[in-house]
């Protein structure tokens, strides 16, 4: 399903354990049906779905919805917006200010519900939906957090609302297909049911000990090994942006401990190759690069013909935009594996929910062959509770200067 072009000077490796990830796309077809019913309840409601979360708490549904939303419109005209991803209070302020005149349901989504951007957050938005809405409020907001225990499972026992569960074994940045991730994706009008089949598939297909998630991993560790400190994840259209951000999450969190691993950083050409492209190409060399591709996207437009083409752009006359673009995404590949920054190309035939589901399966795969590879644990995050800690420290210290 995926087209992987491994670096040719590489061997290709076997792994003895290949780690088993049917339990990060748990969901049966009753769950998806009980989410696909919640969210066809909101969407006969509600004009803005409003999600709640932070880190693997959005990421993964933000990055399926961009990619699969149109630039300029919604799939069925529910607006999804996201709060608790940042502390900017001018953010949250024009935020509630935007949701006024507008009917709002509300998805929080925090494992602990201890996580101070989402928690900050939604106690704002909680008094503003009871303000607003009253005691219909709790039909309203929608919990996603642990089944047993937290903050946010007290908070949602307490107030009534309705919950989902976050299952106890997956992480945050693994679980787009749980319904952290479906339930959002549903509501913004995107076939759940196609994009855990897609998962499913690649685990299915991934299982070997041989197959591109164990190449990628291992093309990975050698340019690591290799003195790369860098991987560029690469596309050539906007829509995948939010994906490389889950990517950067997924693999940063997973990888960078111990003073190991590679730093992910992300490009979206041809938009950066006039900001970074100077750097990539004749820069230092600490990076490679990782490209996607899907071949196929739905919408296309033609290059119109000009009987006076001052522009000189007549020789691109009826091609079609994304056959440009194609063509430039090779273009910019064999020009930087010219220059000395070897390029690994991922394609995929089509963007839509299945491959998505698909290839964030792969990834989540890979991720978890290359920590193993680094001796490293995929699964925790030491440094992020660090700053958490530091950051709790500060702020109940100056609560106790302000009351001194």
């Amino acid at each position: 399903m995926i087209n992987f072009q491994p670096l040719t000077d590489l061997p290709k490796m076997k792994i003895s354990e290949n780690p088993s990830m049917q339990h990060y796309n748990p969901v049966t077809m009753q769950e998806l049906f009980t989410i696909q019913n919640v969210a066809n309840q909101i969407n006969s409601k509600a004009q803005i779905f409003l999600v709640i979360g932070v880190g693997g708490s959005f990421l993964g549904a933000r990055a399926v919805i961009d990619a699969l939303t149109p630039y300029f419109n919604t799939n069925n005209g529910v607006e999804i917006l996201y709060a608790g991803n940042n502390m900017s209070g001018a953010y949250l302020k024009q935020l509630l200010s935007y949701l006024d005149m507008k009917d709002v349901y509300v998805n929080v989504i925090s494992k602990s519900g201890s996580t101070m951007e989402p928690a900050l957050a939604f106690r704002v938005v909680k008094k503003y939906m009871e303000r607003r809405y009253g005691k219909e409020t709790r039909k309203r907001i929608i919990v996603t957090t642990d089944a047993e225990k937290g903050i946010l499972k007290q908070i949602a026992i307490k107030e009534g609302y309705r919950q989902f569960t976050v299952p106890s074994k997956v992480g945050g940045r693994y679980s787009v297909f749980t319904p952290v991730g479906l339930l959002p994706i549903a509501v913004a009008g995107i076939d759940i049911e196609a994009f855990v089949r897609g998962g499913k598939q690649a685990e299915l297909d991934l299982s070997s000990d041989s197959n591109s998630a164990v190449d990628y991993a291992y093309n990975r560790y050698e340019l690591y090994k290799q003195g790369y400190s860098v991987e560029l994840l690469a596309s050539f259209e906007p829509k995948l942006t939010k994906l490389h951000e889950w990517w950067k999450q997924l693999f940063g969190e997973s990888e960078g401990k111990e003073h190991k691993g590679l730093y992910p950083s992300t490009v979206n050409y041809s938009t950066d190759l006039h900001a970074i492209g100077q750097f990539i190409q004749d820069g230092s060399r600490i990076m490679f690069e990782t490209l996607i591709h899907f071949d196929n996207i739905e919408e296309d437009i033609e290059i119109p013909f000009s009987a006076e083409n001052i522009d000189g752009l007549n020789y691109l006359a009826g091609r079609s935009m994304n056959e440009v673009n194609a063509t430039s995404k090779d273009g910019v590949a064999l020009a930087h594996e010219e220059g000395g920054v070897p390029v690994i190309r991922i394609e995929l035939p089509k963007l839509d929910a299945y491959h998505v589901g698909y290839l964030m399966m792969f990834f989540m795969k890979a991720c978890v062959i290359s920590a193993n590879l680094l001796e490293v644990n995929p699964f925790d995050q030491p440094g992020v509770e660090a700053y958490k800690k530091k950051m709790l420290e500060l702020l109940k210290e100056d609560v106790v200067k302000v009351r001194a």
